[in-house]
């Protein structure tokens, strides 16, 4: 898409007294029966708007025939499969019919052609622009808190202006699609995919009693090469021994390639979990990835200015400098699978903490602090715990008695672990202020990120090289060379240091994701997501 189309001139079909009439109910019941979801009384208000700016004429129509610009919104409208969308939300089959019973194909059209036609361009466009900024979903969710509001346009306003009056396809998705590059780069990927589900015949791999292990005969080989070639994690001008039913040779490089790209241990086995992804047919990948851009869709758009991304699927961050280029990257520990979810919201680091204190949260207290207090005496002192009142001040730990502990399961006192390398939150913590008490911190347990799935905190975010992002976020502030950073993390005391400029921070969930390199990567659904925003657009308009 791109040239500009020319405006046509002249002031909307103006309609009969009965037409008007026809046309006011219609508004007025938010609802047109031959359209794919007949109901729109969540754009009731943006339609009346809209037709009062036209003084209820048909501004998608000039002497009985569609204007170059409702031709023009036609053809995305039959395009919003490749962002991502469905045409057949849009009434993408319908319009051939609808543009048919108008001029110039008939001579004489009827009035209640043209309104239905007008009505149900003005509410499809007004959906598409709508999905195409802020999503088709509302974001607000128990593990979700991203706010839409700002995002939101004056449809009737936006759809007079920049449609009706200003038209240019290219323009106008630029200001409504989301400002991330990976965002586009996904859609690009979205584009590739649907072609790659329409080549490939979907086979199954057969299973194997265990592990394939390179060197291992196989009867899958004749289709692991096909999919893998088809993919691009096999070249296309790789040269492959003769022998079809052996695993090796540069197709084991290949498995390494699509594990690692999956998220799996790229050590060169198809053991269940490679397997299973392999057998993950293409057309499940294409809707993978519109899930994905439906949660792009739902990010605050002013947040593009050097955000620290953290993408819980994929258990990683990301810092980012002016120009959106990768600054810094580790890997990270998100909540629990089971229980203790990482909520997704967006915010800003506001300051860290070095050599932080870990107030331990009541529900951590009451279901593993206090059992193993009462079975072990000395597990106060071992782990370096305290118990404090509401002012800070500490109980003495020969004080446990019942009552003591009582309150403590009530949360009239709390307990906290003192500052050092073997506290929770290791040597720094990095604070964005949330409804979820969630932060990023350094951890004294770095075995856990030698593992492929990281999802073992009760929610708040571990990270690999916590130096880094210090560094990172303390940029503005040249007396924060790397080496006082390390100093701070080894002094005596806890030390807080506020930022000049608060940081954007982004907690999203993409089980899909496309970097500078264009690969495409896929990561497993872990805490069910993906699957409840399908069911939830299975239901179809309006949604939640």
């Amino acid at each position: 898409m791109g040239t500009s189309s020319p405006l046509t001139i002249g002031r909307p079909d103006q309609l009969s007294a009965e037409g008007q009439s026809s046309l006011r109910a219609v508004i007025e019941g938010a609802e047109l029966g031959e359209m794919r979801w007949p109901e729109f009384r969540d754009y009731r208000k943006d339609v009346t708007r809209f037709y009062e700016a036209y003084s209820y004429g048909l501004p998608w129509v000039r002497d009985m025939q569609p204007t170059s610009q409702a031709r023009a919104a036609v053809g995305l409208l039959l395009k919003a499969d490749e962002k991502g969308l469905s045409a057949d939300d849009y009434d993408g089959p319908r319009w051939t019919d609808r543009l048919s019973k108008l001029k110039p194909a008939v001579q004489h059209p009827k009035e209640s052609d043209a309104i239905e036609f007008d009505v149900a361009l003005t509410v499809s466009m007004m959906r598409f622009l709508s999905d195409l900024h802020i999503g088709r979903v509302n974001p607000q969710h128990p593990d979700f808190e991203i706010d839409d509001g700002d995002k939101k346009y004056d449809l009737p306003e936006f759809l007079k202006e920049q449609v009706i009056e200003g038209w240019d396809d290219t323009s106008i998705l630029s200001r409504v699609e989301p400002p991330y590059p990976m965002y586009e780069r996904t859609i690009k990927a979205l584009r590739t995919y649907m072609q790659l589900a329409r080549q490939d015949a979907y086979e199954v791999l057969p299973a194997a009693k265990k592990p394939v292990a390179p060197g291992n005969l196989y009867p899958g080989v004749p289709r692991l090469i096909r999919f893998l070639r088809l993919v691009g994690d096999l070249p296309a001008g790789v040269a492959l021994p003769v022998n079809k039913t052996t695993y090796q040779g540069p197709l084991v490089d290949a498995v390494k390639n699509f594990q690692r790209r999956h998220g799996l241990s790229p050590d060169g086995r198809i053991d269940v979990k490679t397997l299973g992804a392999l057998n993950v047919p293409l057309d499940h990948r294409v809707r993978q990835i519109q899930l994905t851009l439906e949660r792009w869709r739902w990010l605050p758009s002013d947040y593009q200015h050097s955000p620290v991304v953290v993408n819980i699927p994929e258990f990683r961050l990301r810092a980012y400098g002016d120009q959106f280029q990768v600054a810094v990257t580790m890997e990270v520990v998100v909540g629990k699978a089971f229980g203790h979810h990482t909520p997704v919201f967006a915010n800003k680091i506001r300051y860290l903490i070095f050599r932080p204190y870990w107030n331990v949260p009541p529900s951590i207290a009451r279901a593993d602090i206090l059992p193993a207090i009462q079975r072990h005496p000395d597990y106060m002192s071992r782990e370096k715990l305290e118990i404090v009142d509401s002012r800070e001040n500490v109980i003495s730990p020969a004080s446990l008695t019942p009552v003591i502990l009582q309150q403590i399961r009530s949360g009239a006192l709390s307990i906290r672990q003192k500052p050092g390398p073997t506290n929770s939150l290791g040597l720094v913590k990095f604070i964005f202020p949330n409804e979820f008490d969630i932060y990023t911190h350094d951890t004294p347990a770095t075995e856990l990120f030698s593992k492929s799935r990281r999802d073992f905190s009760h929610g708040c975010i571990r990270l690999e090289k916590p130096a880094e992002l210090a560094a990172w976020v303390l940029r503005d502030k040249p007396e924060w060379t790397p080496e006082r950073i390390r100093a701070a993390m080894d002094a005596e005391k806890s030390q807080e240091v506020t930022l000049t400029h608060p940081i954007p921070v982004l907690i999203v969930y993409g089980t899909v994701i496309v970097l500078e390199d264009q690969i495409v990567r896929f990561y497993d659904d872990i805490y069910d997501q993906d699957a409840e925003l399908d069911r939830v657009l299975d239901k179809g308009y309006p949604y939640i």
